[in-house]
């Protein structure tokens, strides 16, 4: 069997431009690209525009229908390019077990930097309020992930540059 296309998962907390630099890295490549949040069943979004963080339950059904995407990409011979937050370390095993082709880039910020962005964000149901949420549940990447740390603090086509020049072979 051949191996399969690569998928990037473009992870991190809510406002650090997973939105924004999925699909800049996804055009680049000329790659197919999916919105994790498009993943989220109706009660997800429900809990989150009320301001109450998605527990590991809520979770599970979002893990598995992006889990699909990344196998209906791979059965088609596709390559991709998907957000998620993976904030905790299961749900980044979750998503890699069995899948190698799966790569990993954490966007990476400060709390400070996130949340001005947030502040400034208009119409998406994460609220700025919600962040402390994002952060206490954040396991960051640790050794033995295999995970590529990008900076946000630059703008997003830097951003997307720093990705390509950290996973070469596929620009």
């Amino acid at each position: 069997m051949p191996e399969a296309p690569p998928v990037f998962v473009v992870m991190g907390v809510a406002g650090t431009g997973k939105t924004t630099v999925g699909a800049m890295l996804a055009g680049r490549l000329g790659w197919l690209y999916a919105e994790a949040d498009d993943f989220h069943p109706a009660a997800n979004v429900d809990k989150m525009s009320a301001g109450i963080p998605l527990t590991d339950a809520d979770r599970e059904p979002w893990l598995a229908a992006i889990g699909r995407w990344i196998d209906e990409r791979a059965a088609a011979g596709q390559p991709g390019v998907v957000t998620c937050s993976g904030l905790k370390r299961a749900y980044r095993d979750r998503l890699r077990r069995g899948r190698p082709q799966v790569r990993l880039v954490f966007l990476d910020g400060s709390r400070e930097l996130i949340a001005r962005r947030l502040a400034a964000r208009h119409g998406h149901f994460m609220r700025a309020e919600m962040l402390d949420s994002q952060f206490a549940d954040l396991e960051p990447p640790g050794p033995g992930e295999d995970v590529t740390e990008v900076s946000v603090e630059p703008p997003p086509y830097e951003i997307v540059e720093a990705i390509l020049r950290a996973l070469p072979g596929v620009s």
